[in-house]
Order: C-alpha cells, then sequence, then structure tokens
C-alpha cells in the first residue's frame, strides 16, 4: 500500500491551463506547416508563371512577331511559288540558274547593245543551221559516211496549253484588278496605280522595254537571294519605311483627300 501511495505521488498533477496552453501551442504548430506549405505551393505556382512568362517572351516566340516585309509570313522561297521557278531565282540549281541569268544577259547584249533585232537573228541562224546540213548531208555521199541524224521535233500540247491558262488566269486577275481601282471604290488603290504607271512611264522614256525587262530580271536574281540571307536586318528598315509612308498618307488624307467631294453611293442590297 506504501508503493502504490508513493507511485501516485510521483505522476505530475496535471493542471488544466496547462493543458489548454500545450493544445493552443500544437495548434500553432499546425497552422505555421500549414501555410509554410501554402507559401511553398505558391512560391512554386509563381515560379511556375515565371517560367511560363520566360518562354513567352523567348526569342523564338519573339521572332513569330517581327514585323515581315509586305507582312510575308512565309519563307521567300514559298512566296516565289516553292517550284522550279523559285529554285532558280533563289540560286538553288547553280547551273540552271547561271544558264538562264547567262543567256538573259547575252539576249540584252546583242539585242540593245549591238542593236541586233531579233527576226534578223533568228533568220541569220536558221541560214547557217541550214546550210551546214545541207553541206553535211551531201558530203556523207562522197566520204562515204552515215547521214546526219536530224530529229522531228514536235511541240507538246499539254505546257502549251497550261502556258495559255496561267497567262489567262493572270490577265483576267490583271483586268479584274484594273475595273476595281476604276470603279472607285479604294482611292488608296487608284492611287497606288497611279503613282506606279507614272513611274514606269518616266522609266520607259529613258530606257527600252528590252532594258527594263533585263533589269527585273537582275532584281528577281538578286533581291530575293539578298533579302532571304539578311532579312533580320532588312525588316527594321522595311517597318520603319512602311511607318513613315502611312505618316505621310495620313496627313494627305486630311489635308487634301478629305476635302474632296464625293458623290452619293448607292449600296444595292443583295438578296
Amino acid at each position: 500500500m506504501a508503493e502504490e501511495h508513493k507511485h501516485e505521488e510521483s505522476l505530475p498533477n496535471l493542471d488544466p491551463a496547462v493543458e489548454v496552453v500545450e493544445r493552443e501551442s500544437l495548434m500553432e504548430k499546425l497552422s505555421e506547416k500549414i501555410h509554410h506549405k501554402g507559401d511553398s505551393s505558391s512560391s512554386s505556382s509563381s515560379s511556375s508563371d515565371d517560367e511560363n512568362e520566360k518562354k513567352s517572351s523567348s526569342p523564338s516566340s519573339l521572332k513569330s512577331k517581327v514585323y515581315r516585309l509586305f507582312g510575308r509570313e512565309r519563307p521567300v522561297h514559298k512566296v516565289l511559288g516553292g517550284g522550279k521557278p523559285a529554285d532558280i531565282f533563289m540560286w538553288k540549281d547553280k547551273k540552271m540558274s547561271g544558264g538562264v541569268f547567262g543567256g538573259a544577259t547575252a539576249a540584252w547584249v546583242v539585242f540593245e547593245l549591238m542593236e541586233y533585232h531579233l527576226l534578223t537573228l533568228l533568220c541569220h541562224a536558221l541560214i547557217v543551221l541550214l546550210a551546214v546540213l545541207f553541206i553535211w548531208s551531201n558530203a556523207t555521199m562522197f566520204i562515204h559516211k552515215s547521214p546526219p541524224k536530224i530529229p522531228e521535233v514536235h511541240i507538246p500540247e499539254e505546257p502549251l496549253l497550261q502556258l495559255a491558262s496561267g497567262l489567262r488566269i493572270e490577265i483576267n486577275r490583271g483586268f479584274s484588278s484594273l475595273r476595281e481601282i476604276a470603279s472607285g471604290r479604294d482611292l488608296k488603290k487608284f492611287l497606288s496605280a497611279i503613282a506606279g504607271l507614272w513611274v514606269l512611264s518616266i522609266l520607259g522614256g529613258c530606257c527600252s522595254f528590252l532594258t527594263l525587262a533585263y533589269i527585273g530580271v537582275v532584281l528577281l536574281f538578286t533581291v530575293p537571294l539578298i533579302y532571304d540571307k539578311y532579312e533580320d536586318k532588312i525588316d527594321p528598315y522595311g517597318e520603319k519605311a512602311m511607318a513613315e509612308l502611312r505618316k505621310q498618307y495620313a496627313v494627305l488624307d486630311e489635308k487634301v483627300l478629305s476635302k474632296i467631294p464625293k458623290g452619293p453611293l448607292k449600296n444595292k442590297k443583295k438578296d
């Protein structure tokens, strides 16, 4: 009995106030842990948001937002058609490109610088060709050799039909554009067409049509290639030029074009 009494006295006397304080401290520790987890989750979410913002502002995403000349969204090769002509203009096939460019240069030198006429050149070339073949065919009888094999030349029908169809589509498109401009619906297109024709008339007075065509060929073989290599440096200058043109057009529209009286437009309702 004495031992049991001593054991009971050795047990601590738990005061109710102490129990309340201990419970409050436990609750505070739990709340701090929960708050710490919430902060870590919020910091991780904020870090993920920052990473997303960095990704969105990465050079690859900014590159898609860079201004491209004439609103271009495709490569220059695709803009030119993406076929064999585009390969020639972009010097993908250097032998073919060099042959076409060299032939155009030779034609310009012969017809423009040497003032040779096309009909005269064709006639002289046919005279030389027929004379060589005629002499060769008769000479084989004396030297006992086989006569030259002259191939039969036939113009295929399908390429000519495709060429005629393509020309017809482009000519009809040009006529529809001229009709739209002449209808007076778009003043900007009208002014652009007038300015372009005026510049062509000035150039036509300075040089011949053949020279203009050769200048166009030289531009086709040089400008797309240079622009494809240095487009990141050229596009900012193009953006500044287009902004300046828009600014000048806005000034012209405010001071001149807006003051031009316009007749009543009759809007036809489509059924």
